[in-house]
């Protein structure tokens, strides 16, 4: 067989499964969690066969041709089939013009995560997560400054609008940026500049911090760490992150590598073998396997509620830079109405 090479993101949930798992000719390199996050998907695609990759970048991804549309690669019946039992929106946020372009290999959403010896039960609202007496911090570093914010402000009632350009209503985003403000002044000093993995590291290797009221899920804190629905305003509000596997140009993939990817996305793979070497799988039939979700602690049967009411981000081409600056203006100005109108501004230009 030809010799296929793939890229994944360093981390045990998204590297072990496919290590563990690989065919004789295909190899899994690896790059950090912040370049999975921001690293322009054009410039990979020229180096790798298959790309783990977010949603986000496929905006780029299809405007430069440098992904391929699946429908070459699988039948309807196949997509439509991953399509059904992909959990929330994990398989719609991999489609784009009507093409479906990456397949829902991982789940994931924002959760709250707490120390059940701290907070025996989470706040179910705003309101309430503002008024506990114990530590809380907000995700905000890198991108999920604005990750958060755009949470918060779902969950008040507010509606990122891709077609149409416009941004948040000015009220709803100025009531979502005095929420992350409160939190940032309450959160443990050097918790500002902690990804999502260093957060729950810290939650689960120190005392200083009880309470996390969005953070990406990820199983393998559980059980030492409970994780549940974020607060809620008038609604849920959580943005869909997890991972699928793109397809590049550069790629003629053989049968043998077709028929593993399937595999991944196998009932069988799904509930077992991608659990069982640390992974979280994307499949609905999985997130609600008994067998699956005690073994997680729970983690599944709390959060599912959460996933499958998540957000689905816009997915134009530039939107991974302009969710990168949007990230840096609200961590300078927080709730100042001048943030507001700096982010509505950011992204017009970014849609232009």
């Amino acid at each position: 067989m030809t010799g296929f090479v793939g890229l994944t993101w360093d981390h045990p949930r998204g590297r072990e499964a496919l290590r563990a798992s690989a065919i004789e000719g295909l190899r899994w390199e690896v790059h950090p969690l912040e370049g999975f996050e921001s690293t322009p998907v054009e410039s990979l695609a020229a180096r790798y066969d298959l790309i783990v990759l977010d949603h986000p970048h496929l905006g780029d991804a299809v405007a430069a041709d440098c992904v391929r549309p699946l429908d070459e690669l699988f039948t309807a019946d196949e997509l439509a089939g991953w399509a059904r039992d992909a959990v929330g929106p994990s398989a719609r946020s991999y489609c784009l013009g009507g093409r479906t372009w990456a397949l829902p290999l991982d789940a994931a959403t924002q959760v709250s995560a707490r120390r059940p010896d701290a907070l025996p039960a989470a706040p179910r609202t705003w309101p309430q997560a503002l008024a506990l007496d114990v530590p809380v911090a907000p995700s905000l570093a890198g991108p999920h400054a604005f990750l958060s914010f755009c949470s918060i402000a779902v969950s008040l009632g507010g509606e990122l609008r891709e077609e149409s350009g416009e941004f948040f209503e000015r009220g709803i985003a100025v009531d979502a940026l005095r929420i992350l403000e409160e939190l940032a002044r309450r959160a443990p000093a050097g918790t500002s500049g902690l990804s999502p993995i260093g957060l729950l590291e810290r939650m689960t290797d120190t005392d200083d911090l009880a309470y996390i009221p969005l953070v990406y899920g990820y199983v393998t804190y559980s059980p030492r760490l409970a994780f549940g629905a974020p607060p809620a305003g008038i609604r849920p509000g959580s943005t869909i992150g997890g991972t699928g596997i793109a397809v590049t140009r550069r790629s003629e993939p053989s049968t043998a590598l077709l028929d593993h990817l399937r595999w991944l996305l196998s009932p069988a793979a799904q509930a077992g073998f991608i659990p069982d070497h640390a992974g979280q799988p994307s499949a609905r039939s999985a997130w609600t396997d008994p067998r699956v979700d005690a073994a997680a602690g729970g983690f599944y049967s709390a959060t599912l509620d959460t996933i499958e009411a998540s957000w689905v981000r816009p997915r134009f081409p530039g939107y991974i830079p302009f969710q990168s600056r949007a990230a840096a203006i609200i961590r300078a100005g927080l709730s100042d109405h001048r943030t507001v109108d700096a982010l509505a501004t950011a992204y017009r230009e970014a849609q232009q």
